[in-house]
């Protein structure tokens, strides 16, 4: 009886209208209590429980609310394709903002739009002229600057990613560790120094989305492409996640591996997801819908400490909108490897010998041809 007053459709969610449940609620149980004040004192326990449940009930519910998360929100690579993208859509939703600014914008005038020929420096302008946009300067290398930007955050969305470029020989030196924008210090380090903020005492920050790659299969064509361009920039992604995996004490995390991102045409009814890093056959993504599944994922608690998998599939097969998909992911619950790095870099530097010793064949035999 009592749970048909509380769980009263008409109040809608339970979490957003706890005060009027218990308000209307304890009316109506009130009424029926007094109903039974002649009763025999068999009904004195039924009495007593209808007048104290629901308000129990209700502060209960408004004790354990979890904080939304959508609150305040940081952002990293708020710049790049896809970081911009999640701010415009969070400041257009009236949500507020936090990004981390690399480029000094004193002296920049915003841009009235962006564009193809946006440079960083104007695209932050244009971001922290937006409506809830809160520019935070510093680097996500440095442990400071990223405890500065989560400042009353309740999550952050960790869009940022190395974008230098490295020689072929590079994988048989030290660069990993005495260039600052490498990728060991950019999808390593940063990740690590984000979870040290949302660990720190009194942090407000509770959920962490990181966007990754593919990363399980070192030997992959493109992957070996990737790390032996980017600076193993696949294999310190995926080193990132095992961090996520492993904090102590734990964080709240979702890992979203999309596929190949682009400013691509839209299609209707094509979204699919695979939790527990499912393999799902690699298509091209907007970054625009990217985005929009980074801050979606938020607004559903049986998304933390998942690694979901985004791409597409044919138009009509798949769904119009990330939201009843994450309705129905699930947490991480497969062992993923531990560390992989090894691998990856094995697969570059068996790619780059491989490539030297056929040009040095080619090579040698021309020569031979040429002699007399």
């Amino acid at each position: 009886l009592a749970s048909s007053f509380i769980l009263d459709p008409e109040l809608g969610d339970m979490r957003d209208c706890a005060v009027s449940q218990s308000n209307r609620g304890v009316q109506q149980i009130q009424h029926r209590a007094h109903n039974l004040h002649r009763a025999p004192l068999a009904n004195f326990s039924l009495a007593l429980c209808l007048l104290v449940l629901p308000t129990a009930a209700a502060f209960t519910m408004s004790a354990s609310a979890p904080l939304k998360l959508t609150a305040q929100v940081a952002v990293t690579g708020a710049t790049g394709r896809l970081g911009r993208e999640a701010v415009q859509q969070l400041s257009a939703a009236g949500k507020s903002v936090r990004c981390l600014l690399r480029h000094p914008i004193d002296n920049v005038t915003p841009p009235k739009e962006l564009s193809k020929s946006s440079t960083s420096p104007e695209i932050a302008a244009y971001l922290a002229s937006l409506p809830g946009v809160t520019m935070v300067p510093g680097e996500v290398t440095d442990p400071a600057s990223v405890s500065k930007l989560l400042e009353g955050c309740t999550s952050v969305l960790a869009l940022h990613g190395a974008t230098r470029r490295s020689s072929l020989i590079e994988a048989w030196t030290d660069a990993e560790d005495t260039v600052p924008n490498h990728a060991k210090q950019v999808n390593y380090y940063g990740v690590k120094n984000i979870i040290d903020a949302c660990q720190a005492d009194g942090a407000t920050c509770k959920r962490i989305v990181r966007i990754t790659g593919k990363g399980e299969a070192p030997w992959q064509l493109f992957t070996v492409l990737i790390n032996m361009l980017g600076g193993m920039a696949k294999g310190w992604n995926y080193e990132g996640e095992e961090l996520l995996r492993k904090a102590n004490p734990p964080v709240d995390y979702t890992i979203i591996r999309p596929g190949v991102m682009g400013p691509y045409e839209k299609k209707e009814k094509v979204f699919a997801l695979a939790d527990n890093g499912g393999d799902l056959k690699v298509t091209p993504v907007r970054h625009a819908d990217i985005a929009s599944l980074c801050i979606s994922s938020l607004e559903f608690p049986n998304a933390a400490r998942a690694t979901l998998t985004a791409m597409h599939v044919p138009p009509g097969e798949g769904e119009a909108s990330y939201e009843p998909l994450l309705a129905k992911v699930s947490a991480d619950t497969r062992e993923y490897p531990v560390s992989l790095i090894e691998e990856h870099k094995r697969a570059v530097r068996t790619v780059v010998s491989t490539l030297f010793a056929a040009v040095a064949a080619v090579v040698l035999k021309l020569a031979m041809s040429l002699m007399p």
